[in-house]
């Protein structure tokens, strides 16, 4: 794993999420879990190296944050926002998960040797143990784990602040230099969490996806979301029918998809377009 400060490290080179890790002198928290197998399995190893796991906290539902969750069991409770722990592992009609966790096994050698069967996982996925709603700051030792609301990708969205090593690890609030996934998200509350971000005073941005950035980039995914809502706006405004919106609204050529998921680019554009759509002309409920 890339060590970002003396104490913070993460992995940004796997398919997944950025999982990562805190050393404090009692004990480790761990930030996200990776969705291969394998990675899962040794990165407990070598976060248990630096001393006991105390806290497993997943900055979203996605099942590239939590599905390595299952193999860390019985290290350290579970942390989760309401909206992460109301979705975990929730099968949606544009994507069932525990599939999606599937089909990456090629990607990981031995790592169908782990994979539990689909009753076996859902019996006991490991989700969270505290849960909370707003803000949460947890004290580790000589850390500060501020957790902060950030909703936007995800209703239960949070990005975790550790002053004492100036890092954030904002999860998928900012995907740097890869390609954005929209999916249901708030593009609105997304922007405004990306405000309460930058507002912090650290060094390091650990994003969800692609390398280790400063906060500089924070303008850089808020244009990325203004440009996408903005053409679907403006392609609404010209009358186009969603399926027009969805087969000419593209940003394919901007950013690369992130590590093992290339075969997925023309999925994102048509899920991204396709949910804007869907927002932007949704009809609202009438007041009483």
């Amino acid at each position: 794993m890339e060590q970002i400060t003396p104490r913070t490290f993460a992995e940004t080179k796997v398919r997944g999420c950025n999982p990562g890790f805190v050393v404090t002198n009692s004990g480790t928290v761990v930030i996200d879990t990776p969705q291969l197998p394998t990675k899962a399995v040794a990165m407990r190893r070598e976060v248990e190296g630096h001393g006991p796991i105390r806290y497993v906290i997943n900055t979203e539902h996605h099942v590239d944050h939590i599905f390595g969750n299952y193999y860390f069991k019985g290290a350290g409770q579970v942390v989760h926002h309401q909206g992460v722990y109301d979705n975990f592992m929730t099968v949606y009609p544009e994507l069932d998960p525990f599939e999606y966790a599937r089909e990456a096994l090629p990607d990981d050698p031995g790592g169908e040797l782990l994979f539990p069967e689909r009753e076996e996982y859902y019996a006991d996925p490991n989700k969270g143990h505290l849960v909370f709603t707003g803000d949460l700051t947890l004290r580790v030792g000589d850390h500060t784990f501020h957790l902060l609301h950030t909703p936007g990708h995800t209703p239960g969205q949070i990005a975790v602040h550790v002053p004492e090593e100036r890092v954030v690890f904002t999860g998928d609030t900012i995907f740097n230099d890869c390609q954005t996934w929209l999916m249901t998200s708030d593009v609105d509350q997304w922007i405004a969490s990306l405000d309460r971000v930058r507002a912090l005073d650290v060094d390091h941005v650990i994003p969800g996806h692609g390398p280790v950035t400063t906060l500089e980039y924070v303008n850089v995914q808020r244009a990325v979301l203004i440009e996408w809502k903005s053409a679907v706006a403006d392609a609404i405004a010209r009358g186009w029918t969603r399926d027009e919106v969805v087969a000419k609204v593209n940003f394919a050529d901007r950013y690369p998809v992130d590590i093992g998921q290339g075969y997925m680019m023309d999925y994102i554009q048509t899920l991204n377009a396709g949910s804007l759509f869907d927002k932007l002309t949704a009809v609202p409920a009438r007041a009483h």
